[in-house]
C-alpha cells in the first residue's frame, strides 16, 4: 500500500458514512456552499517572516498567503510550550482549565471532557483529518491524536519522524551525531526524505480525494520545522551567508530579570555539538560565532518550511479550491535567539508568547479568484527576483491563540460556542477566547467607530511554570508535581506586567498573596522588555490595577 494509503482509504469509507448522516449534521449556514477549512500550524515559529517585517528571511510563499489575508500583528500564545499551547487552543480553554502545564496529562481525564475546535466541525457534517504534528503527539492527546473524537480518519504521520532526534548529522568529523545544527543531504537521509515534506505530500493526496467530495473538509496540516533539532536540507544555509546574520539585538541577560524568570534552555544544551561548546550553567554565553550559526539554521528551516507551504498552497490552487476553503496560518508560540541570553521558548516575554496569525477567506480577505487565476502560485525562495509583497490588511489589536476556535466556526458559518461559566470544568462546549469576526467586517467596521474598538482594551494573557525561584535543570519543562511558582503574564498595548506567585499542584490553585517575584515593562520605551520597572515608582499605581484583573480572573 503506498504511503498514507491506509488512511485514503479510510477516507473513502469516511465519506460514505458522512453522506449518508449530512441531513443531520449540516453545518447552519444554508444560503451558500460551506467553506473548507485548511489549518496549517507550524512549530516554534516566531514572527520572523517577511510579512511581519523582517528583511532578512526569504519566506515568499507564506507572505503570499499574508497578501490575500487578514494578518493579526499581535497574536499571543497562552503558553509558551508546545503541548499546552496545542491542546489550549484547539479546546478553546485557558491552560488554568484544561490543567495542562507540561506533557503528562490527558485533558478529557485530567480536567474536563471539552470538545476541540476539529471535534466541533465533525460534528456539524465536516470530514476532519490531521497530518504531521496538529496535537502534540504522547500522553497530552491520549497516544491518539485525540481520535476518534476530533478526526473522521486516522492522524497520519510522517514515517521519518521517527530520526529527527538520532544521530543523523554529519559532523566536520565526517561520523553522524544528534546536533542541534543539522543541514542536510536528503538522499543520505534514512529513508531520503523528512517530515514536513512527506507532511505536505500527504496533504496533497487528502485534497486531491476531497475535490470529488460533496462534503465540507477540515483539514489540519502541522509541520514540525523550526522546532529543534534543526534538520533541513542543506542547500537552505545559502540563503544566509554567516556574514549576513546579526545577533540578537540584547544578547545579555537583563539585569533586573528575577531569576525565576530566567529559562536555562537545557533542550539545547542536551545537542552534541552545544555539549562540545562546555557551556556554564544556566547563564553562560553561547560563543559568538556559534549564535550566528543558530540563527543561520533557524531561518534556514523557516524557508524549508516556506517551500512546503507553498507546494500546499499551489495544490490547492491547482485543485481549484482556493475559492471555497479558508486558509489559517499560525504558530503553537514563538523561540527566543539569544534574546535576553536565552535559547529556546518557555517564558512570558513577547518574544516566546507572541505568533504570526493570519486568515484568509475567500471573498471577504480577498477577492474570489477569476476563472483559470492563481492565487497562490509556488514561488521559489531561491530566485534572484523576489517580489516585494505588502500583507492583507493588518490588526493591530491584541489577541490571543485562544480565539482560534470561535473565529474559525464563525467564518465557516456554524454556531459559535458561548462563553464559558466559571468554572466550567462541567461544560463540554465553550469557549474562554474571544470571537475575532468583527475584524473581518470591513465595511462596518470603517463606519461603525464602536465596531472597531478601543485597542488599549485588549489584553492577552499567557503563564509559565517553574519548579523554583532560580534555575535549575527542570526549570524549562517542570513536571506538574514538581511546580511551585506560576507565572501570570498580562500583555496590553502598552506594558507587559508578569507576577510569578505560589502554586499548589495538586489543587491547582494559584495564591496571589505569595508573590515572588514581578515584571513591569513598558512597550514604547522598552520594546525589547529589558528594563524591569516592576520595583519603580512609576509602576506602583499599575500594578494595583493590575493585580485587581489578575484576582478578578482567577
Amino acid at each position: 500500500m503506498p504511503p498514507g494509503g491506509w488512511c485514503l482509504l479510510c477516507f473513502g469509507l469516511v465519506l460514505s458514512s458522512v453522506c449518508a448522516s449530512a441531513e443531520s449534521a449540516a453545518p447552519s449556514n444554508l444560503t451558500t456552499a460551506p467553506l473548507n477549512v485548511l489549518l496549517i500550524i507550524v512549530d516554534d515559529l516566531r514572527p520572523s517572516l517577511g510579512c511581519y517585517g523582517d528583511k532578512l528571511v526569504r519566506s515568499p510563499n507564506i507572505d503570499q498567503l499574508a497578501s490575500h489575508s487578514l494578518l493579526f500583528q499581535n497574536a499571543f500564545a497562552q503558553q509558551a510550550v508546545c503541548a499546552p499551547s496545542r491542546v489550549s487552543f484547539l479546546t478553546g480553554r485557558r491552560p488554568d482549565t484544561t490543567r495542562l502545564y507540561d506533557f503528562n496529562s490527558y485533558w478529557r481525564v485530567h480536567a474536563g471532557n471539552f470538545s476541540t475546535l476539529p471535534q466541533y466541525f465533525k460534528e456539524n457534517g465536516y470530514v476532519t483529518m490531521s497530518v504531521g504534528k496538529v496535537f502534540h503527539p504522547g500522553i497530552s492527546s491520549n497516544y491518539s491524536d485525540d481520535s476518534p473524537y476530533s478526526w473522521s480518519i486516522p492522524p497520519y504521520h510522517p514515517s521519518s519522524e521517527k530520526y529527527e532526534n538520532t544521530k543523523t548529522c554529519r559532523g566536520p568529523d565526517g561520523e553522524l551525531h544528534a546536533n542541534l545544527l543539522c543541514p542536510v543531504d536528503i538522499a543520505d537521509v534514512p529513508e531520503g526524505t523528512l517530515p514536513d515534506k512527506q507532511s505536505t505530500e500527504q496533504a496533497i493526496r487528502l485534497l486531491e480525494k476531497t475535490k470529488t467530495s460533496t462534503r465540507p473538509f477540515f483539514l489540519a496540516v502541522g509541520y514540525h520545522k523550526p522546532h529543534i533539532p534543526f534538520r533541513y536540507p542543506k542547500e537552505f544555509q545559502k540563503l544566509y551567508p554567516l556574514e549576513n546574520i546579526t545577533l540578537a539585538p540584547d544578547p545579555e541577560v537583563p539585569a533586573g530579570l528575577p531569576p525565576v524568570a530566567y529559562n536555562p534552555w537545557m533542550d539545547i544544551r542536551q545537542r552534541e555539538d552545544v555539549q562540545a561548546l562546555n557551556l556554564s550553567v544556566p547563564y553562560g554565553p553561547i560563543p559568538v560565532d556559534f549564535q550566528r550559526k543558530i540563527r543561520q539554521s533557524y531561518f534556514a528551516s523557516i524557508s524549508y518550511l516556506d517551500t512546503q507551504v507553498g507546494h500546499l498552497l499551489s495544490a490547492l490552487d491547482d485543485l481549484q479550491l482556493a475559492n471555497s476553503t479558508i486558509i489559517v496560518f499560525a504558530s503553537d508560540h514563538g523561540w527566543a535567539l539569544g534574546e535576553h541570553g536565552e535559547w529556546a521558548k518557555y517564558s512570558n516575554f513577547d518574544i516566546t508568547t507572541r505568533v504570526p496569525l493570519m486568515f484568509y477567506v475567500p471573498g471577504r480577505t480577498a477577492p474570489l479568484p477569476e476563472a483559470g487565476e492563481k492565487l497562490f502560485p509556488y514561488i521559489d525562495p531561491f530566485s534572484s527576483v523576489q517580489e516585494l509583497m505588502e500583507p492583507g490588511r493588518q490588526v493591530t489589536d491584541l489577541v490571543e491563540l485562544l480565539s482560534l476556535s470561535p473565529t474559525l466556526a464563525g467564518l465557516a458559518g456554524l454556531h459559535v460556542p458561548p462563553r464559558c461559566p466559571v468554572p466550567s470544568f462541567h461544560v463540554e462546549l465553550c469557549r474562554e477566547g474571544q470571537n475575532l469576526m468583527k475584524h473581518f467586517q470591513v465595511e462596518d467596521v470603517e463606519g461603525d467607530p464602536h465596531l472597531r474598538g478601543n485597542p488599549r482594551e485588549s489584553i492577552a494573557y499567557s503563564q509559565y511554570p517553574r519548579p523554583a525561584d532560580s534555575p535549575q535543570w527542570n526549570s524549562d519543562k517542570p513536571s506538574l508535581k514538581d511546580i511551585k511558582v506560576m507565572g501570570y503574564s498580562i500583555r496590553t498595548i502598552d506594558y507587559r506586567y508578569t507576577v510569578w506567585v505560589g502554586f499548589s499542584p495538586h489543587e491547582f490553585l494559584a495564591n496571589f498573596s505569595d508573590v515572588h517575584a514581578g515584571e513591569l515593562y513598558f512597550v514604547d520605551s522598552d520594546p525589547l522588555q529589558d528594563h524591569n520597572m516592576y520595583n519603580d515608582s512609576q509602576g506602583k499605581d499599575l500594578l494595583r490595577a493590575f493585580d485587581a484583573i489578575f484576582l478578578a480572573n482567577h
